[in-house]
């Protein structure tokens, strides 16, 4: 806020609409922050979070291109081998590529959920660090599958259909593990704000602009409307398309990270918690179950600790 406030005389004197409305919404953070609970948000970063959420961005940044991109690359490509018909003058487009490529995200969803689900509560226990390194394994195995993808297209396509459901099962590992890292690195009275900055980063960052990036790509390098033939309007989207590997390793990288940082910021969130300092030397909560988050006190009650599961129930 002290930027925004930095600016303004800058603003008054460019921009007086926009310097009325920074000064009405510095005005408006600066007397609801208490209430909306961000000043305490705040006071307890978590390095966990944002490196889970940045992970978590690219899932959602891939997922969304490849929703609208993937099928019209495919049928391109169906094109450009000279299997099927350009669907011009009004003509309805024949193709099943969208219908498959629609089965493979759902099942691919299902599946990729439940098992990420399922190795988390198995390795959880035995290894605290394991659910970021789930989510680093599932985005750096999917780039590779998305990579081979993209390469296989042309040359045969059932290959191509086979990798987007290996890689998009991989991306899903991620879905509900995210969720769980959220409530255990994050102290009770902050889980409801840091989940909702985390959907509204996720989303904004990622799959509301994705699509558009690899369009504006794939129209910069020759594929728009007005290609001169199908071979090169394929591929110029499969070198726009390119970016979703670049883009998971990237979120595979975070999540590593992530996993340095996990410990750290799950003990501060622990200690918060059940009222203790949380940059204490000695923590005699070190030994404490790795698959049991704290649960805030009630009137007149105590803290407990339960599985992750009970409180996602």
């Amino acid at each position: 806020m002290s930027i925004l406030g930095q600016n303004l005389p800058f603003l008054g004197q460019n921009f007086p609409i926009l310097a009325h409305f920074g000064a009405i919404l510095t005005g408006f953070f600066l007397e609801f922050r208490d209430f909306f609970g961000i000043s305490d948000f705040l006071s307890l970063p978590s390095r966990t979070l944002v490196l889970s959420t940045l992970g978590f961005t690219s899932v959602a940044f891939v997922t969304g291109a490849l929703a609208l991109w993937a099928p019209a690359f495919l049928f391109r490509v169906r094109l450009a081998r000279g299997e099927g018909q350009p669907c011009r003058g009004g003509r309805r487009c024949q193709g099943d590529e969208s219908l498959l490529f629609g089965a493979l995200t759902c099942s691919s969803g299902v599946l990729g959920v439940g098992l990420g689900a399922e190795l988390s509560r198995r390795l959880r226990p035995r290894h605290p660090r394991a659910d970021p390194l789930l989510c680093a394994g599932g985005l750096l195995g999917g780039a590779p599958c998305l990579l081979l993808a993209l390469l296989c297209a042309r040359p045969c396509p059932p290959a191509a259909y086979v990798f987007i459901f290996l890689g998009e099962t991989l991306l899903s590992l991620n879905w509900a593990i995210v969720a769980d890292i959220l409530l255990y690195v994050v102290p009770p009275s902050r889980r409801s704000t840091a989940e909702a900055l985390q959907i509204v980063a996720s989303h904004l960052l990622g799959d509301a602009g994705s699509p558009y990036l690899v369009g504006l790509v794939s129209d910069a390098l020759g594929g728009g409307a007005a290609a001169v033939s199908f071979q090169r309007g394929a591929g110029a989207l499969l070198r726009a398309l390119l970016l979703l590997p670049f883009a998971a390793a990237l979120g595979g990288a975070a999540f590593l990270a992530a996993g340095n940082a996990l410990p750290r910021d799950r003990r501060r969130a622990r200690r918060e918690a059940l009222g203790l300092p949380p940059d204490a030397d000695s923590d005699d909560d070190d030994g404490a179950d790795p698959a049991a988050i704290v649960e805030p006190p009630a009137a007149g009650g105590r803290t407990r600790r339960v599985p992750v599961a009970h409180v996602l129930a």
